[in-house]
Formats: C-alpha cells, sequence, structure tokens
C-alpha cells in the first residue's frame, strides 16, 4: 500500500473490506513512525516563446468535464538522477483525472511532449468533431508549429493558459506535484530506465487504484468505467 494519510488509508481498507475505525489507523501510524507523502515546492520548467502565436484560453482555470475526451491537460517536470537531468511529461484526461499519455525525456525539445500526446491518442482515439479541448501553459514546446499542427490533424482544439496567470495549468501541475511527492521524493535515482519503469507502474496504479477525492474517493478507471456503464444504461433515442 502506497503511504496514505491516514485518512485515504482508513477509506482504501473500507474499499477492501476490512472494517477498522479512523483512529485506529491514525494511531496506528504515529506508532509505526508513519506520515503521508507531502509535496514540495515546484520549480517551474516553462520557458515561453514570446515570437509564437498562442491559441485562446478556452478553459479559464475551470477544469470540468462531464465526460471523457472533453478536456485533457498537459504538463511536464524535471527529475534529478545520477546521470544528469530528465523530464516527464504527462497528458491528463479532466474528467476522472486519468493519466492517458506520458513520456520520459533526457531533454525538453518538442518531440518528448509529442510523443506524450502521440500515447494519448493511441490509447484513446478522440471523434476528429473539435469538441476535445487540449490545454497547457505557454511553454515553448506545447505552442511549436509541430505540436500545433498535430493538434489539428487530430481535430483537437487548442488551449493555452492566460499570460501572467500562475493558476492557468493548475490540474496539471497538480498530477505533477502527486507524482513527484508520491514517487520521486520517496527515493533517488540512478538511471533513466529506473525512473521510467517506476513511472510506468506508479500511472497504471494512479489510475486503477489511488483512490481521489475530487470523483468520490475513486480510482480514476472505476470513475470513467461508472461514466461508460450509465450511458448504456440510457434508453436510445430512436429518430422518427
Amino acid at each position: 500500500m502506497r503511504v496514505y494519510g491516514a485518512d485515504k488509508i482508513w477509506k482504501q481498507m473500507n474499499r477492501e473490506g476490512l472494517s477498522i475505525a479512523r483512529c485506529t489507523v491514525e494511531r496506528l501510524m504515529k506508532r509505526l513512525g508513519l506520515q503521508g507523502v507531502r509535496r514540495g515546492k515546484v520549480v517551474r520548467t516553462t520557458i515561453s516563446d514570446m515570437k509564437a502565436p498562442c491559441p485562446l484560453d478556452r478553459v479559464n482555470r475551470q477544469f470540468k468535464a462531464e465526460r471523457p475526451n472533453q478536456l485533457w491537460v498537459s504538463d511536464f517536470t524535471y527529475v534529478s538522477t545520477w546521470q544528469g537531468w530528465l523530464y516527464v511529461a504527462f497528458v491528463i484526461d479532466v474528467y476522472a483525472r486519468r493519466i492517458v499519455g506520458w513520456r520520459v525525456s533526457n531533454s525538453m525539445h518538442t518531440d518528448f511532449v509529442l510523443d506524450a500526446l502521440e500515447q494519448a491518442l493511441y490509447a484513446r482515439q478522440p471523434e476528429r468533431d473539435g469538441e476535445l479541448i487540449h490545454h497547457s501553459d505557454r511553454g515553448s514546446q506545447y505552442v511549436s508549429i509541430r505540436y500545433s499542427e498535430r493538434l489539428s490533424e487530430a481535430g483537437i482544439e487548442p488551449s493555452v493558459g492566460s499570460k501572467g496567470d500562475s493558476y492557468d495549468n493548475a490540474l496539471a501541475e497538480t498530477n505533477n506535484g502527486l507524482y513527484k511527492a508520491e514517487v520521486i521524493h520517496r527515493r533517488s535515482w540512478p538511471t533513466r530506465e529506473s525512473v521510467e519503469l517506476a513511472t510506468l507502474e506508479w500511472v497504471s496504479w494512479f489510475n486503477h487504484h489511488r483512490l481521489l477525492g475530487p470523483i468520490g474517493y475513486i480510482p480514476p478507471a472505476e470513475a470513467e468505467a461508472n461514466y461508460y456503464r450509465q450511458l448504456a444504461s440510457q434508453p436510445s433515442m430512436v429518430a422518427a
């Protein structure tokens, strides 16, 4: 079990059929010297290209979606290893906070965030109808010609956070903070391969097992499954 705070450990144990009081969990954690992981300070990696044209901010800090594949957010963060710096990019579907694409790279070039996007496109196969919005900060990788062209080819509407707004991509940055606290800050990293393996394991755990408060303390995959189950149960509309 990952090191949650007492409240989330209590909820997880109850989900697994283990009846236990929250105060008991808290008492045992104190006895064993366990604490929930805490997020550290954020180092910004955004390098804006002042000459590149930026799309409109279609999100305006309203990180909400009524269905999967309605709004994706993207961002990347840094990891220190014995071999130097690495960068990890994520693409998140806002509806259930599910991570739909990710990539580890030795550089911050556009190729690496494009690879994360390609993984998301392959996994989700969104409709090319312009109803999916992709939101990011004003980093040069996300406003590059190649990235913009790929979004257009996929029928995705681009959105870029407002200049000078520290909350312009808050949901993606929150995901980065969880990743750093729950994976990266817990040990040192010798190689890129070790980071990739740990990230792969964390993404799988995050999507299928982690309890997220904003979606009712259930995992993202379960929230999406509930949506499609409810959709399938609705009577179909037959044209007259």
